[in-house]
């Protein structure tokens, strides 16, 4: 994938096949200036789920990127393919596993000039990725730079997303962990509900993810972050 695909985007919605939305905001959302649109979920992803909301997106000009959690969302039609690889577990299935049984199957016909892998650290116990893929969020400050290095120095990942899923994370850490990267973007996720958190996550972060407030009956709110975030500078690499 070429790099600079990703590294323009400042602002980002990321929509969950499972759950339901309604096409007044699916418009508002495809519809507000935001850089991109993800598609990915933790559970309950499907193909068909997947192909219907993606179906609906294709109505609007936003480029279009699906995370694959597994071969079942594997949909073709996509601008863009991001492959988590969760770095703060101890379970290899869901670091380089369940991607390697997929690559069996699909690496032929995987796009390989629009696909990337993302470095995921996943900070928050409470979120379902962290209680599915067993990942260790209690890291301090070095333990998170550590695995910063590995990803952004050792693996040469294009992408280490940090994800707080459910709950505002710390600032601090996310700022440290871009200031550390050479070559990889820094993504942010988690708790962004307001155009306030909107512009802290983007000064400490290259790309700033919104998900949940979407469906929280925040819409509002989480269309707020989109001009909030191109207010603010980044003042970091990207």
């Amino acid at each position: 994938m070429q790099s600079a695909i990703y590294e323009t985007w400042r602002h980002v919605f990321k929509l969950d096949p499972e759950r339901e939305i309604s096409d007044e905001t699916l418009d508002a959302v495809c519809m507000s200036g935001t850089d991109a649109v993800i598609v990915g979920g933790t559970t309950g992803v499907t193909y068909d789920n997947t192909v219907d909301l993606l179906s609906r997106i294709r109505r609007y000009e936003v480029p279009c990127a699906l995370e694959v959690s597994g071969e079942a969302s594997a949909v073709p039609g996509f601008d863009y393919y991001f492959i988590p690889m969760v770095l703060n577990t101890d379970r290899a299935e869901w670091l380089i596993g369940h991607q390697v049984e997929a690559l069996r199957r699909l690496g032929a016909f995987i796009p390989w000039d629009q696909t990337a892998a993302e470095g995921y650290l996943i900070l928050n116990p409470d979120a379902k990725a962290a209680q599915l893929t067993g990942a260790r969020t209690d890291l301090d400050a070095e333990s998170l730079a550590a695995y910063v290095y590995m990803a952004d120095r050792l693996m040469r990942l294009p992408i280490v997303y940090i994800e707080y899923s459910g709950t505002y994370g710390d600032m601090s850490l996310v700022k440290r962990a871009c200031k550390s990267v050479t070559g990889a973007r820094v993504f942010y996720g988690g708790g962004i509900d307001s155009a306030d958190k909107a512009r802290q996550a983007a000064e400490a972060a290259h790309t700033v993810i919104v998900g949940n407030a979407i469906y929280d009956d925040r819409l509002e709110a989480a269309l707020s972050t989109v001009q909030a975030v191109r207010e603010t500078v980044c003042g970091l690499r990207g």
